[in-house]
């Protein structure tokens, strides 16, 4: 398989990007494409050890900058990265293109340069998140943010062919996000768009659900919303998770700092005892201090774990006649690594000819 990465986009490229690269050749045995700045890729390359690695580097010497108009950008630096990278997914010299750059320009190349699949009126990004019991998909999480019932109603279609492929689900239950269970909840976009969503076929639309109810009730596995409602659930679910954390953590080494107080002493004082017994005594009062401290910390870690987004990979940008993985700005080594992954499980997936397939016999009529 070859999948080319954007070895110049991101807040820590090329060191990270080159590195995850380097990670997902070695895991995989892919050709990752490097595009960006050869000089710098190739330098960065120098540091590692790439032997029996299929990592070709493609030159592209103009850089997007994060404050350049997305669609003005793309259309003006023809050789970006970006743009280069874009093309050998639409000229058949690579089969998927991951960048952590500007996401922006990523979504409106994608739009330019691949072209939208037949039939469908707007991309939409997928985001994995996790819930109270596992984890389900959000679409759209910011690609298109002006919507139309109908863009709502492809949006949890190839959402429901997304987690059909990925998470496994024969038949994925799909709610639409709004501030109420009852159908004449939400704005007129949303309840037109229920109406859709009702009258869809094969579809398993489970009706309006609210924010609380998608993390701690596991109510849908896609959760359907217009971008710009989708994008800030996202960012207020990151910062909200971020806070929980922080707090937690915080309560945890206050309450082991009075332990570590109340018992280390004791146990100290231990030592001073004599005979054989004060060695076991002082372990005994350490370990009273140790296990709490373990018992505490080990749910913290899992929740960390559960919420870091490098776990993710990215977000498959849905809609466009190819493969294209938007990752995260601040990606490190191993985020680009598993959007490299997630790159290459959507290629076998073959999720652009599948989502091609349904839509073409898929007929929305709204709910009478």
């Amino acid at each position: 398989m070859r999948i080319v990465l954007d070895a110049s986009g991101g807040d820590h490229a090329p060191q990270e990007t080159v590195a995850g690269a380097i990670a997902a050749a070695r895991a995989s045995g892919d050709q990752i494409i490097l595009v960006g700045v050869e000089a710098a890729i190739r330098a960065e390359l120098a540091r590692h050890d790439i032997s029996n690695l299929d990592l070709p580097v493609v030159d592209a010497p103009e850089m997007i900058e994060m404050t350049e108009h997305p669609a003005q950008a793309i259309r003006r630096k023809r050789n970006s990265s970006i743009a280069v990278g874009l093309r050998l997914v639409r000229d058949g010299a690579a089969d998927a293109f991951v960048s952590a750059g500007h996401s922006g320009a990523t979504m409106a190349g994608a739009l330019f340069i691949l072209g939208r699949i037949k039939g469908i009126e707007r991309p939409c990004l997928v985001t994995r998140f996790p819930t109270l019991n596992g984890s389900a998909l959000l679409v759209d999480s910011g690609a298109t943010t002006d919507c139309k019932p109908e863009y709502l109603a492809q949006f949890a279609q190839m959402g429901s062919i997304y987690a059909q492929r990925t998470l496994n689900i024969a038949q994925p239950r799909v709610g639409l996000l709004a501030n109420g269970e009852e159908s004449n909840k939400g704005d007129k976009l949303v309840q037109d768009a229920h109406m859709l969503l009702a009258g869809t076929e094969r579809l398993h639309f489970v009706g309006n659900i609210e924010p609380k109810d998608m993390l701690l009730n596991d109510a849908a596995d896609v959760v359907v919303a217009d971008g710009f409602v989708g994008n800030l659930v996202l960012k207020f679910g990151e910062a909200v998770f971020k806070l929980a954390i922080s707090a937690a953590a915080q309560n945890i080494w206050r309450q082991l700092a009075l332990r570590v107080l109340a018992g280390a002493a004791p146990a100290l004082l231990a030592l001073a005892l004599p005979g054989k017994g004060r060695a076991r005594v002082a372990l005994a009062g350490l370990t009273g201090l140790t296990l709490p401290a373990l018992t505490a910390v080990l749910p913290l870690l899992e929740l960390r774990r559960r919420m870091d987004y490098r776990t993710q990979g990215g977000a498959p940008l849905l809609g466009v006649n190819g493969i294209a993985i938007i990752a995260h700005g601040k990606s490190d080594a191993l985020a680009i690594e598993n959007a490299i992954a997630q790159a290459r499980q959507a290629v076998n997936d073959r999720i652009v000819a599948t989502i091609t397939a349904a839509l073409e016999t898929v007929d929305f009529v709204p709910s009478a």
